[in-house]
Formats: C-alpha cells, structure tokens, sequence
C-alpha cells in the first residue's frame, strides 16, 4: 500500500501520569471519527491506559501492541513500554510520574526518528520531576533540539497568531545578554522557514518585540534594542525580508497590530505567551519549529488541580493533532513544489 493510501501514524507521548495528559489524549480520540484522519499511537502500557480509562470514566477502545511497528490502522494503539503498574495519584507531582513521562517520550522520540510514526504530539510534563540523571533538560523542546536534526524553536501557533521566541526558558535577568545579532537572525531564519514550509506562505512578514518597556524609548529605558535589535533589522531590510521593528509590546496587541504580520518573534518567553495564551488559549498550540520532524503540543500544562475528574478540555489537544498532521502535508507539498526545479521546468515545456 502506498504512502498516500495509508493515513499518517500520529505518535503520542504520555505526559505526566498524575496530570491530564492521558486524559485530553483519550478524549480526542474516543470519537472514533479521529480515526478517519489518522493513526493513533500513544507509548504507555495498556495496563496504565485501563486504570486511567475506568478512572475516568471513558469509553475507549484500544489494541495493544509491543512495538510501533506493528500497529494496525483504524485503532487506538498502545505501544507497551513498560510492564509494571506504575503508581497513580491524580494531582500529586512524584518523581515516579515524571519519570513515567520521560519514559514515553524517549520511546515515542526513538519511534519518531525510525519513522515508524510519522508526526508527534506531547503531552504535558511538569518541568521539575522529569530531572534525572539522563534527562536534563527545561522542557520538550530542548531535548527534541538534540534528538532531532535542525534548529529547535518554540513557535506557538492558531490560524490567525504565530508567536516565536528569540528566548526560551530561561530566566528573565538572563534574557538581555543572551539575545544578539547572530540569534536573531538563526531565530528570523528558523520562522521564514517554517512559515514558508509548514504553513505554506510565500512571502512571510515577521514582527519583533522590543527588548525593553517602550523599546527602551530612545535609550531611556536600556539600551538592547538600539544597539541590537535595530542594527540588525536594518541589515535584514537591505537584504530584502519583511522584517520589521521592534515593537513595543505592551500596545502591540491590544492595539491589533499583529494582525499586519504572518508571525511575532517576542524576545524572552512571558513577553509571548501571556498575550498567545489571552487570545488563543484552548485553541493554540505549541510546534517545535526548525527540525527535521513535526512534533506539537497543547498550549497548557499537566492542569494537577483538575486531574482526575474528568474536568479537561481537550480542544488544544486536538487542535495538536490536526496541526501536526497539515504542517506534515504542507511540508510533502513544499519538498515536492521545490525538488529540482529545473527538471521539472523542463517537463512541461
């Protein structure tokens, strides 16, 4: 069977057991119609899937398979990669349950590089219990950068909002000293990019956000986005992209002046996300851009105050799924648009 006869096996990894991770994955799917667009292969253990099902109440069906090479199409598979029972206790962070997390992430990451699935969705861990002697990393997005080919960047997206960052998670008094010319042309670079191939805009408009309040008002307030962030937009301006700024971020929003641009690049994590998660949260999503496989997320964490009962709303979750699975069409549409040219100019003469 062809490629383009078979629908895209969509990976997921767990999360955080004692989160709503499993929950908002289960509920995505346990309208079977999910089936129609793709195969869903979640790294866990069917022992853990049954004890999080009768918890919550779901009525999922599921087969259980020992590797994700053999999954079958047109059912919820569950990759068994681990045998015990881990402990559960909705709400409450454990070591334990972190990691449970990493183990699944690992093993859907490892899947993912062997193409045995073809995109990934993640779903939330919780920052501080994933620490571990072989896994030291702030979040998804660090350690899918060295897994995975390419420049990682944490790109939050809906229809009408892309949000990039020149920083991450990294603390606040840091943000200054680690934004200069060289990364914000590698992050400009990873968003023209990604905006072209993955979201299929031919001539990309992208915004930065100043440094400081106001931009730093002429050098009143900091100096990052005079000596920095200028100079360098200037010199991609004479190069010939549509990149323009900086802007300051308080009035940026409010006032609908992202509405004039495919993306925002915002200088350090809080500066993008309060404003994506005010006008998008439900319904954005959080894609790693920049690598060489399409992983997303929901834009919300493992939400332990709501655990367990039933509470979650899986909107982002799904909106995960359905992200993964275009941005992976849209890049098979661009590759083919843009693999040799030349032979193909020739064809139809």
């Amino acid at each position: 069977m062809t490629q383009e006869a078979t629908k895209l096996k969509l990976g997921i990894s767990i999360g955080d057991l004692n989160g709503i991770g499993c929950e908002v994955a289960l509920k995505t799917f346990e309208d079977s119609r999910m089936l129609d667009f793709c195969t869903p292969v979640i790294f866990a253990s069917t022992k853990t899937i049954s004890f999080q099902k009768t918890a919550l109440q779901m009525d999922v069906n599921y087969h259980g398979v020992q590797q994700a090479a053999d999954v079958l199409e047109g059912k919820i598979n569950i990759v068994n990669i681990w045998k015990d029972t881990p402990p559960i206790e909705f709400g409450q962070p454990s070591r334990e349950s972190g990691a449970y997390a990493i183990k699944s992430l690992k093993a859907a990451v490892e899947a993912l590089k062997n193409r045995e699935i073809d995109v990934l969705v993640t779903a939330p861990i919780n920052k501080n219990n994933i620490q571990a002697e072989d896994f030291n990393f702030p979040g998804h997005t660090d350690f899918l950068a060295r897994e995975l080919e390419g420049e990682s960047l944490m790109f939050m997206v809906t229809d009408n909002l892309k949000i990039g960052l020149l920083t991450d998670h990294v603390a606040v008094k840091d943000v200054a000293a680690l934004i200069t010319p060289e990364l914000v042309r590698k992050k400009v670079a990873i968003v023209m990019k990604s905006l072209m191939m993955d979201f299929g805009i031919r001539k990309p408009r992208i915004a930065l956000l100043g440094i400081n309040p106001h931009s730093g008002d002429n050098g009143v307030i900091g100096k990052e986005d005079d000596e920095v962030l200028k100079p360098v937009i200037r010199k991609m301006q004479d190069e010939g992209l549509l990149v323009f700024g900086p802007y300051p971020a308080d009035s940026f929003f409010g006032s609908g002046t992202h509405k004039g641009f495919d993306a925002v690049l915002a200088a350090y994590h809080d500066q993008g996300l309060i404003p994506f998660k005010t006008l998008a949260f439900g319904k954005g999503v959080n894609y790693t851009a920049g690598l060489s496989r399409v992983r997303t997320s929901p834009d919300h964490g493992t939400a332990y105050e709501i655990a367990g009962k039933g509470k979650a709303d899986h909107s982002s979750f799904k909106e995960a799924v359905f992200t993964a699975l275009q941005i992976y069409r849209n890049r098979e549409e661009y590759l083919e648009l843009t693999a040799n040219p030349l032979q193909k100019q020739k064809r139809k003469r």
